[in-house]
């Protein structure tokens, strides 16, 4: 039996998962200034994933990058969200 695209899919739930919450606190915590290292740390993931031989870790590297770079328009409409008092603003944020 072959695992590689349970252990992809897996991987894909994992990491998108885990982003959900890195985004809030990112938000909550910085705002939306970060967004470059979400943009260069996508690109980075991309790139590596091109250069990685074995499919599962190319895989994971490609999910990577384009949930790091879907997750700079996640952080700007969270600051929406926050403006609309869907999640709690930082007091100690200006």
């Amino acid at each position: 039996m072959y695992f590689t695209g349970i252990i992809i899919a897996i991987m894909t739930f994992f990491i998108i998962g885990i982003f959900h919450p890195i985004v809030i606190k990112t938000e909550y915590y910085f705002g939306t200034r970060p967004w470059w290292l979400f943009l260069v740390t996508g690109i980075v993931s991309v790139v590596g994933s091109l250069c990685v031989d074995n499919v599962i870790l190319s895989s994971i590297f490609g999910v990577l990058g384009a949930t790091l770079l879907w997750s700079i328009g996640e952080l700007f409409e969270q600051k929406k969200r926050v403006e609309k008092g869907w999640f709690p603003k930082n007091p100690n944020k200006k």
